[in-house]
């Protein structure tokens, strides 16, 4: 506070804050647990994905760039999606671990021995617990609101780290696999 107003951040400060919290989040996302990520998602007869709010949002964006490797992909919940089954691989995300549909769609997929891959801020959570494979995401989740961990609001930085973790698998495995941008791109929704 400044003469009893409250400063507002510039854009440009903003910008500088999302950048260095996400450069430290990501830093922090362990090697091993990507590298048996990126096995599990490989090794899958069909990845169905999931999770609520913009964590979801960010697992869709996930999906498109799963499917354009060739891989095959659904959104669990999408009039489409077929049933998941032994084979097939859950990949959920949800920063504290207790989403009510995300531990749901946990334990249906374990139910039916399909294998589940779970990205997290609390590894210790019901769907933790649920999965066979972790990414652990070391940031702040929706209700912790103290700003220890990000001064963005609610599970931003989780959300944005969802992303950016399954960008950079992507790119992995694209690139393992050889395969040229316009063979991928071949394989990119026609019907726009």
């Amino acid at each position: 506070m400044s003469n009893g107003y409250v400063e507002i951040p510039s854009y440009s400060s903003s910008q500088v804050l999302l950048l260095k919290e996400l450069e430290r989040t990501l830093a922090a996302v362990s090697e091993a647990e990507i590298a048996v990520a990126q096995e599990m998602i490989l090794a899958a007869r069909r990845v169905f994905v999931t999770g609520a709010g913009r964590s979801g949002l960010a697992l869709k964006m996930a999906a498109m760039r799963l499917m354009h490797l060739g891989l095959v992909v659904h959104v669990a919940g999408e009039v489409t999606a077929p049933a998941i089954s032994q084979g097939d691989l859950l990949l959920v995300a949800s920063g504290s671990g207790t989403t009510a549909g995300a531990v749901h769609a946990a334990e249906v997929a374990r139910n039916v021995r399909a294998e589940v891959l779970a990205l997290t801020a609390a590894p210790a959570s019901k769907l933790g617990q649920l999965a066979q494979g972790l990414i652990v995401i070391p940031a702040a989740t929706k209700q912790d609101h103290g700003g220890v961990r990000s001064e963005q609001y609610a599970g931003a930085l989780f959300e944005q780290s969802v992303l950016l973790v399954m960008d950079a698998i992507f790119q992995v495995m694209w690139r393992e696999r050889g395969e040229s941008a316009e063979e991928l791109w071949k394989r990119h929704a026609n019907l726009e």
